[in-house]
C-alpha cells in the first residue's frame, strides 16, 4: 500500500475547509487551547454559548428517549475534565440515552489561531498543567515542548474512521488517543502513535488507513457542518434532546448534578440504574481509569478513590502510568 502522509491529509483538509470556521478576533482574546478551568470549556474565538440552538429541527430516532450530541475533541483539556461525569452518565442513564460523538475541530493548524496569549505549541504546556488540578485529572504539557502537535484535524479524522469500523470500538480508541497526548505526551498526528491506539482498541488498522484516507474525512467534515449549524464552537458541548424535540444543553465540563439534571427534565421519573461500585467492576467497564473517574463514580472523595487505586497497583492487580500531575491506571 502506499503510504498518504498526515500531512497530506491535513493540508487537503484545510483546503477543503478554507479555514473558514475559527478566525482570530483581537477583541475577543480567547484561544481554542486556553481553555477556562472556570466556565469547563475549551472556546474558538468569538464564541457565544447563547448562540447555541435548542431546536435544530428533526433528528434520527432511536429506540431510546432521549439523544445526547457530544461535541468533543482529542486534544480538548475540558474534554478530559468531563471524562469522570460523563462515564457516570453512560454508567446510570446509558439505557436511555443515545450518545452520539461528534468531532468539532479544535485546533486546524497554528497559522489559523493566534490570540488569548497562545501564539505558538509551547504557549499551551504550562496552560495544560495549570488546568490539571482543577480537574483532579493527570494532564502534563511536554508534547507541546517536545513533539507539538501541528492540528487536532488528523486524530479527529482517525476517530471518524473507527467508527466506520466499530462505534463501541471507536470510543475505546478515541480514550487511548487522550491519554497518549495528554499524559503520554505522544504526537497523535503520527500514524504509528494513530495505529497504536487503533490496535489497542481492537480495529482493523489496515481498513483504518484505507477508510482515514477515504470516508472519514467527508464524516469529519459533516460533523464540523453540524457543530457549526448548531452554533456549537466550544468543547464540550452536550445537547440532550427528547421525542417531543425539548432540548437542554451542557456546556462544558460542569458537574455531575448538571448533566442529571438536564436528564431529567427532558425524562421526568428517570432513575439512575446501578453503576459499578468496586475497582474490579470498574475495571470490567473500562481498561483504565484515574482517580478523580473512580471518585465520581463510585461517590467518594478523590483522596479515597486515589488510596483504593494506589492499594491495587501495590498488589500487583493494577499497573499505572505516574506524571507529575497525576496518574492513569490500568488492569493488568
Amino acid at each position: 500500500m502506499t503510504r498518504i502522509t498526515l500531512s497530506t491529509i491535513f493540508l487537503s483538509t484545510l483546503t477543503l475547509t478554507g479555514c473558514s470556521q475559527p478566525t482570530t478576533d483581537m477583541t475577543h482574546p480567547t484561544h481554542p487551547l486556553f481553555c477556562d478551568p472556570d466556565t469547563g470549556v475549551c472556546a474558538v474565538p468569538g464564541m457565544d454559548p447563547e448562540a447555541i440552538v435548542h431546536d435544530h429541527g428533526p433528528q434520527a430516532r432511536t429506540v431510546k428517549p432521549l439523544t445526547l450530541l457530544y461535541f468533543t475533541d482529542p486534544i480538548c483539556s475540558s474534554c478530559w475534565g468531563a471524562e469522570p461525569h460523563l462515564r457516570r452518565l453512560k454508567a446510570e442513564y446509558g439505557d436511555a440515552i443515545d450518545i452520539q460523538v461528534h468531532m468539532g475541530g479544535l485546533l486546524p493548524g497554528w497559522d489559523v489561531y493566534n490570540s488569548g496569549g497562545i501564539g505558538k505549541p509551547s504557549d499551551v504546556a504550562g496552560h495544560w498543567d495549570e488546568v490539571s488540578p482543577h480537574y483532579r485529572m493527570p494532564i502534563i504539557g511536554d508534547v507541546w515542548l517536545e513533539d507539538p502537535l501541528p492540528s487536532s484535524y488528523p486524530p479527529s479524522i482517525a476517530f471518524k474512521a473507527a467508527q466506520l469500523q466499530d462505534p463501541a470500538k471507536a470510543l475505546v480508541f478515541l480514550r487511548r488517543l487522550r491519554e497518549q497526548v495528554l499524559v503520554e505526551k505522544k504526537n497523535i498526528t503520527k500514524w504509528a502513535v494513530i495505529a497504536e491506539a487503533a490496535a489497542f482498541a481492537g480495529l482493523d488498522t489496515t481498513r483504518m488507513e484505507t477508510d482515514y484516507t477515504g470516508a472519514a474525512n467527508a464524516l469529519f467534515q459533516a460533523d464540523l457542518t453540524l457543530a457549526r449549524s448548531l452554533g456549537v464552537r466550544g468543547f464540550p458541548t452536550f445537547i440532550f434532546g427528547n421525542e417531543a424535540g425539548e432540548r437542554q444543553l451542557v456546556y462544558g465540563a460542569r458537574p455531575y448534578a448538571t448533566f442529571e439534571e438536564a436528564v431529567r427534565k427532558l425524562l421526568p421519573g428517570a432513575a439512575p440504574g446501578p453503576r459499578p461500585s468496586t475497582l474490579p467492576e470498574l475495571f470490567a467497564e473500562h481498561s483504565s481509569w484515574c482517580a478523580e473517574e473512580v471518585a465520581v463514580m463510585m461517590g467518594i472523595t478523590h483522596e479515597q478513590a486515589l488510596a483504593q487505586l494506589q492499594a491495587a497497583e501495590k498488589a500487583g492487580t493494577l499497573r499505572a502510568v505516574h506524571t507529575r500531575n497525576g496518574s492513569v491506571w490500568h488492569k493488568r
